[in-house]
């Protein structure tokens, strides 16, 4: 059995794998009504309060006396020098306490974490043994990523494209609490969209194949000032933000060529996006529980990484 963690700004996660069938047990961290977000020292908190109960859940929910294998856990957002939040470091200090010298502890980054639970969902972890693009679209990351295999990393994750203001799911998330919504918002806003009695012509904003997205709020915050309903403010929003994903597809196809492209993070749960993007590209979704922020990436991550040091040593013995 491989337990994973995961302490984003967002939610606190443990799961564990067996090689098959994921169980999690996460909790999404609590934000006051209006506010967009979270300090770091508050996450921190949240967190050191939520995964003894997490942990305790997950325990009642997996075979009593299983033979724990191995560790995952995310300690940073990305595998880049100076990538760091101090809210990894309760998952960090988690990991080591539950693998207690018993096996080993696999680190790997958040964004890492996202894309093996993605490829997992779409039952496609055999992607990692070749190049393809990923996605990465969140309240904190909108990036457009080549990802290739790495002997040390197991993937590794290189930003061809990426947003240069406002991400995109801090677009939906500050257009949803302009609307009175709860944070974070994309669940809601994605319902009220769909309610929409509009049709809007996007031009993104694009220089070369990085995205601008800072005028989604501005337009916003006008449309509720001229009295434009919720429904159809939703819909502008969300379909801004496809436009935009779309038309830097476009741009890295042409660059990179037509490689599998895998959605992760928590704006790609978003069912617009989703039904433009399927239906042109070979593209893979994972579902909402695996597309939000969540530990199983990192439980299979550890799974991964041991399984390939006992071929190593089976290859270095024979």
């Amino acid at each position: 059995m491989y337990i994973g963690f995961d302490t984003s700004n967002y939610t606190t996660s443990v799961a564990a794998f067996d090689g098959e069938t994921i169980i999690q047990r996460k909790k999404l961290l609590e934000v006051k009504k209006g506010e967009k977000g979270l300090r770091q020292s508050e996450a921190v908190f949240q967190h050191t309060v939520n995964l003894p109960h997490l942990i305790s859940a997950l325990q009642e929910d997996i075979i009593k006396g299983f033979l724990l294998s191995g560790v995952g856990v995310s300690n940073k957002p990305r595998n880049v020098e100076g990538s760091y939040m101090p809210c990894f470091l309760v998952g960090e200090a988690a990991a080591k306490a539950c693998a207690f010298g018993r096996c080993g502890v696999y680190k790997t980054s958040h964004q890492i974490g996202h894309i093996l639970a993605a490829l997992y969902s779409c039952k496609s972890l055999d992607l990692i043994n070749e190049p393809f693009l990923a996605f990465h679209l969140s309240g904190g990351t909108t990036e457009a990523l080549i990802v290739k295999p790495d002997d040390k990393e197991l993937l590794k994750a290189e930003i061809i494209a990426k947003s240069l203001d406002l991400k995109a799911g801090q677009a939906i998330d500050r257009a949803g609490v302009m609307l009175g919504l709860k944070f974070p918002c994309g669940a809601e806003l994605d319902k009220l969209s769909a309610l929409s009695d509009k049709k809007f012509k996007i031009n993104p904003t694009l220089k070369g194949l990085d995205c601008s997205l800072s005028g989604i709020e501005n337009k916003a915050n006008k449309m509720l000032a001229e009295d434009e309903s919720k429904e159809n403010i939703s819909a502008f929003v969300i379909e801004s933000i496809c436009a935009a994903i779309e038309k830097m597809l476009e741009g890295i196809i042409k660059e990179f060529g037509n490689l599998p492209v895998v959605f992760s993070g928590g704006v790609s749960s978003n069912s617009r996006l989703r039904e433009i993007i399927s239906h042109k590209y070979n593209s893979y979704f994972a579902e909402p529980q695996f597309s939000c922020d969540n530990a199983a990436g990192t439980a299979i991550f550890a799974y991964l990484s041991q399984n390939k040091l006992n071929e190593c040593f089976n290859s270095f013995t024979s």
